[in-house]
């Protein structure tokens, strides 16, 4: 056999993901990452219209689970599980502990809603717009095989986080701390506002 036939017989199966199937016909990843992206939606949507702090924070949790799961869909295992560390287990975390340590009201808060939601509601749909131009625009011709083979790995993503992006992961962490420190310092006031009362 010939070098010309032994790659006319293989290049039919170097078809890319996006000539196997058709938008009509879906494979079971995309109808799993359209559910969980509906889900997550949801969540979001009930996280910045609820108006009890901790259910906020608990639906916070459900829309950050989900944008792991939909991470873990898209083969980004590294990423998938630094939403979880970082996004649930730290930051979500804080969010609780500062809602404890102020005593935020556990019921219904009328102080939750700023009366600007049409501002916000316009805002959000001009950032989502540009959000998703962007996206487009970007990776308009690259299609990822599911399929296929992870198309990164750990170590590579690891070595660009923590060389080109190290100051912003740092950064993060100081505003975190600062928060913290913060709940604390509001909790200590209003302890001792409430001692001076009680004299």
């Amino acid at each position: 056999m010939s070098l010309a036939a032994a790659t006319a017989l293989a290049a039919p199966a170097t078809t890319t993901a996006a000539e196997s199937h058709g938008f009509l016909s879906p494979t079971g990843v995309e109808i799993t990452f359209l559910l969980v992206g509906l889900v997550t939606f949801g969540a979001a949507i009930v996280t910045v219209t609820t108006r009890q702090l901790v259910h906020a924070a608990l639906w916070l949790v459900v829309a950050l689970g989900g944008l792991a799961v939909e991470y873990l869909l898209l083969t980004a295992e590294f990423i998938a599980w630094v939403q979880v560390l970082i996004y649930v287990g730290s930051v979500v975390v804080l969010l609780l502990f500062g809602l404890m340590l102020t005593r935020a009201p556990i019921g219904r808060s009328p102080d939750a809603d700023s009366g600007n939601r049409w501002a916000a509601l316009t805002v959000a749909l001009a950032a989502a717009a540009a959000l998703v131009w962007v996206v487009v625009d970007a990776f308009r011709t690259t299609w990822v095989d599911l399929a296929g083979p992870a198309s990164g790995s750990t170590e590579v993503t690891g070595a660009s986080l923590f060389q080109n992006w190290v100051l912003p992961f740092e950064a993060l962490s100081v505003l975190l701390l600062a928060a913290l420190v913060g709940a604390i310092v509001l909790s200590r006031k209003a302890k001792s506002a409430e001692k001076e009362e009680a004299r």
